[in-house]
């Protein structure tokens, strides 16, 4: 029968085009703007590490002064050097890691390429296992270089097609500033959206190109980037061991809940021997947030993304309302029509699955036009200056989704319609024939 009714629902098409236009389009401009706005916000809301963000912590600890303190107030974002390289001796959790950004000064073998910077995070041994960041080439180093400040680097794939074309570059010299630094390892394709692991200084865009120790970074005195707060008498290296500064980001791995639970105890104990120490002031005030409670608590999904989000739905249900009306309008117009097949046996079931499989092929239609209306928005949010905007695209899922969310609505959009047709008493129509 499903057969019988498409050919039918063609047929009234053929018959009522410029009905069955308006309504095709009103589907499509509804899943064009309510897919383009959806796309966006999932780029932007999505799990960066599936496997693994159940399982990554960012630690917060409050070595601020007692002055201005609000009870109840969340502790630093960032950590001091010194509490995070206390921490990462002490290796309480199953991998740790403390990080922060930079930009280095690159100078090529070839002649050809002339100096240049690049974006570079200094950070420990840990970070590329715990992140699950996949090699081309290599690995990464070990946790001894990291207390020996080996001159060691990974780099981008980016990067390592830039100097070396493309080839398998570990082993080979990289000089940053004026210093050489030998290649462990090139990094895959790698672009976790968004940036989770340091959303103060950039939380989408392209993955940074040089990784180094950062005992290292702080050996050669390279330039850092991202947000630093200072209090007291801050020395003059406002980065130094003993400086009165957070940061520093700081991840630990935890395979358990309760792992969870004693690391978040040990912070408090930590804390308490800080303050006992004279170094805190504060009483143990600590956080401990997986990846998905970090990106919440940080909001990271821009508020006028969510904003469009709500307009391209509302503008949906302003489409579906539309073809409701003129469904509505087509079903009854065709009232003598459905009289006659009433009248030669078909049930009123029937009648509403006729109704509804004309109102899918509507959607369907609306789906495929409603395609080429994303993909044009996509490319307008890509010329847009936003950091995040170069990532607006539509994948698979997003593509199935499109058709399910378009058929979906014109079937609902089609149920009153449908129900009043079958209501149709078929003496009344065949009188008045």
């Amino acid at each position: 029968m499903f057969g019988y009714y498409l050919n039918l629902a063609l047929r009234s098409f053929k018959r009522n085009k410029a009905l069955t236009a308006l309504m095709v389009l009103a589907i499509a401009l509804g899943i064009g703007a309510c897919m383009t706005t959806l796309t966006v916000f999932r780029v932007l809301s999505g799990d960066p590490i599936p496997e693994k963000s159940a399982r990554i912590f960012y630690v917060q600890l409050d070595p601020e002064p007692l002055r201005g303190m609000v009870p109840g107030d969340e502790p630093e974002t960032q950590m001091t050097r010194f509490d995070s390289e206390t921490l990462l001796r002490e290796k309480r959790g199953a991998r740790q890691a403390m990080m922060t950004g930079g930009s280095v000064t690159i100078t090529p073998e070839r002649n050809d390429l002339p100096s240049f910077m690049s974006d570079a995070r200094y950070t420990s041994a840990d970070f590329f296992a715990m992140f699950s960041v996949p090699f081309l080439h290599g690995n990464g180093w070990s946790a001894e270089d990291d207390t020996a400040g080996a001159r060691v680097a990974v780099i981008s794939t980016t990067l390592n097609d830039r100097l070396f074309g493309g080839g398998n570059s570990v082993g080979r010299p990289l000089l940053v500033g004026n210093t050489e630094l030998r290649i462990a390892g090139v990094i895959d394709t790698w672009q976790p959206t968004p940036r989770f692991y340091d959303l103060n200084y950039s939380r989408y865009g392209e993955l940074e190109d040089v990784f180094l120790p950062f005992s290292t970074s702080r050996d050669l005195k390279l330039g850092r980037n991202g947000s630093m707060n200072c209090w007291g008498d801050s020395a003059a290296d406002e980065t130094g061991v003993n400086a009165p500064c957070t940061w520093i980001q700081y991840w630990v791995e935890l395979e358990t809940a309760a792992q969870a639970s004693d690391y978040k105890a040990y912070l408090d104990n930590y804390s308490a021997q800080q303050k006992a120490a004279g170094r805190f002031e504060r009483d143990p005030n600590t956080r401990l947030r997986n990846v998905m409670e970090w990106l919440d608590f940080n909001r990271v999904v821009p508020r006028d993304v969510v904003m469009q989000l709500w307009l391209g739905l509302g503008f949906l249900l302003v489409c579906l309302l539309n073809t409701v009306g003129l469904l509505l309008a087509k079903f009854l117009r065709r009232s003598g029509e459905i009289g006659v097949r009433r009248a030669l046996g078909a049930s009123r079931l029937e009648i509403f699955k006729q109704c509804l499989v004309e109102a899918g092929t509507i959607g369907l239609a609306g789906g495929i036009l409603g395609l080429g209306l994303a993909l044009l928005g996509l490319w307008a949010v890509r010329q847009q200056p936003m950091g995040y905007a170069k990532l607006a695209y539509l994948d698979g899922s997003m593509l199935t989704t499109t058709f399910v969310l378009a058929i979906a609505a014109s079937l609902l959009a089609g149920m009153l319609p449908a129900w009043r047709a079958m209501q149709i008493t078929p003496a009344v129509q065949l009188k008045s024939q």
